[in-house]
């Protein structure tokens, strides 16, 4: 099996609460794997963990066989959407993605604008991302996560807020991604989601991982 992310007895507390207990999991390259929880199981810690935005107690995270926290502080290839997307709440989406992309350089205006569309949103739209609502701000933080093209998505709960057309439309375009050869972790509360997009799936209960589909 080629691992691109492997979590190895991955512990982490919070002062006395301990939120994840020795988690040990390879995901695979160019799948969707699903991961199921209530809130406060653990899965977003997890995920952050993977990225690099929170230091295990113990264990360790490798992504692409470099150690997360040791050999680089954040991994480089992955694209994220954790919690609501934090944006210039003045600014159009895509003045956002502009300043975003401005710290690595590697997005162009042009794939900026092909990627809001993409996820369903107007690139010329004026109107400020402070008057987005709920599910347009989940389409924006989708494109800052395509935008880069990294190989790695970690999408916690991408399809929060949207209406039924948009679940529709986001959905595909995850399928379409893996069909690309990306590697997704997706969390999601909703079990359609689970069932329809993702090839393994595990659940986090109480900070214990186990397999539910592989």
């Amino acid at each position: 099996m080629d691992a691109v992310i492997e979590v190895q007895n991955l512990s982490k507390s919070f002062g006395e609460e301990q939120v994840l207990k020795s988690v040990s999991r390879d995901f695979e390259i160019g799948k969707i794997h699903g991961i199921v929880g209530n809130n406060g199981s653990g899965k977003t810690v997890l995920m952050k963990c993977i990225c690099g935005f929170l230091k295990p107690s113990g264990g360790c995270v490798l992504v692409n066989g470099k150690e997360v926290g040791k050999d680089m502080d954040f991994p480089d290839d992955l694209g994220i959407i954790i919690e609501t997307p934090g944006f210039l709440p003045n600014l159009s989406g895509m003045k956002n993605l502009q300043i975003l992309a401005s710290l690595k350089r590697r997005a162009s205006n042009e794939v900026i604008r092909e990627v809001i569309r993409k996820v369903g949103l107007d690139p010329d739209s004026r109107k400020p991302v402070g008057k987005y609502s709920l599910g347009m701000r989940q389409r924006l933080g989708l494109a800052q996560a395509l935008m880069e093209d990294p190989s790695i998505l970690i999408l916690d709960e991408p399809l929060n807020g949207l209406d039924k057309h948009g679940v529709i439309h986001i959905r595909e375009l995850i399928k379409s991604l893996r069909t690309e050869g990306k590697t997704i972790l997706l969390a999601s509360h909703n079990q359609m989601d689970i069932d329809e997009l993702c090839d393994t799936v595990c659940e986090i209960d109480g900070g214990v991982m186990t397999m539910v589909r592989q």
